[in-house]
């Protein structure tokens, strides 16, 4: 059995001087949304976590790797928390193990709690019916997340025959209202197209349509808007903002952009190598960031570049990273059915 290691504190930011104009500019929009802020929590920090999402000690080992190690936090009903870092830092695998879609490989261990429910350990059936109702996920790229032998239509409305029981017929009028909500242009006409027929734009918000049809408690969004062109990825950004607070979504954000979810979140936890090195209120961070790593982000954000404090080079950081599974190791939907998500080659 291998030693148990104590667990590593995590430095909280605490409010300090005022960053520069374009951070400040960027968490002042996060500021301004009037949603619950959401709670980080989580064994690093001494807290009891509460809420709608609970991580403790979270730990997932591909054999004797360790890509996320003993991670813990907590999303309020309604919040919006970013998760943050590199390639490789983490954050997808944690999604997926929230998801209960982790590969054949992987082993958790922890706790994941959502809405007091336990979901490590649960079977692959009785999370197929929270995934798509309870929590939905919009994924990186859209083209590989539809099903390319689906009308777009049919694809939107699955979710409400799967979870709400809706008719064919009541799910397919559902869905051109749906396609309207998220704003694709003659939705009576592009329900029936197929995705190839789409521009990205227009997939990934079929993606967020999908996401959002059984109006989930929680929307996990990873990396939505990395595989778009630049021109549309702020009009993506703000449609999902605003379904998201419409409908009182809790919303775990994944990405390596500060700039984006400085815009987004109200609550930041910084992951490198599997573990999280700062959380705190998005402002607070960007503002007095404390780790080292979190420095060097916004440094990189800003295009400068970040010395030590007695003006020398930054400093290295302790440990190496982890390597997140791709490729065949990435989860995919099936028969665009977002909520009948499963594992690679299963």
């Amino acid at each position: 059995m291998s030693e148990q290691r104590p667990p590593t504190p995590i430095p909280t930011s605490s409010p300090a001087a005022p960053a520069p104009a374009p951070a400040a500019a960027a968490s002042a929009a996060a500021a301004a949304a009037p949603e619950p802020s959401a709670a980080l929590t989580g064994r690093e920090r001494g807290g009891t976590p509460s809420g709608l999402l609970e991580v403790t000690d979270l730990t997932v080992r591909f054999g004797d790797t360790v890509v996320v190690d003993r991670i813990g936090f907590g999303l309020d009903a309604g919040g919006r928390l970013g998760l943050i870092g590199e390639s490789g830092s983490g954050k997808s695998i944690t999604a997926l193990a929230v998801l209960g879609l982790l590969p054949d490989g992987a082993a958790a261990t922890g706790s994941i709690r959502f809405d007091g429910r336990e979901l490590l350990g649960r079977s692959d059936r009785e999370l197929s019916r929270i995934r798509g109702d309870r929590i939905a996920m919009v994924f990186q790229e859209p083209l590989t997340a539809l099903n390319p032998l689906w009308r777009v239509g049919r694809q939107i409305g699955e979710p409400l025959r799967l979870h709400r029981g809706l008719s064919r017929r009541a799910a397919a009028a559902a869905a051109v209202e749906l396609a309207a909500k998220v704003g694709l242009p003659d939705p009576e006409r592009l329900v029936r197209a197929y995705p190839h027929q789409l521009s990205g734009g227009q997939r990934q918000r079929v993606g967020i349509a999908i996401a959002l049809a059984c109006r989930p408690a929680l929307l996990i969004a990873d990396e939505p808007t990395t595989a778009l062109d630049v021109s549309v990825q702020a009009d993506v950004l703000a449609l999902l903002t605003r379904l998201v607070h419409e409908a009182g979504t809790a919303l775990l954000y994944i990405t390596h952009d500060l700039a984006v979810v400085a815009s987004v979140a109200r609550k930041l936890a910084v992951m490198r190598g599997g573990r999280l090195v700062e959380t705190g209120p998005t402002e607070t961070v960007l503002r007095s960031a404390r780790h080292p790593y979190t420095r060097r982000l916004l440094a990189a954000a800003h295009r400068t570049s970040w010395t030590g404090p007695t003006g020398g080079p930054a400093p290295e950081l302790v440990g190496r990273p982890a390597v997140e599974p791709a490729g065949d190791l990435a989860a995919r939907p099936v028969d665009g059915r977002p909520e009948r998500t499963s594992k690679a080659g299963a």
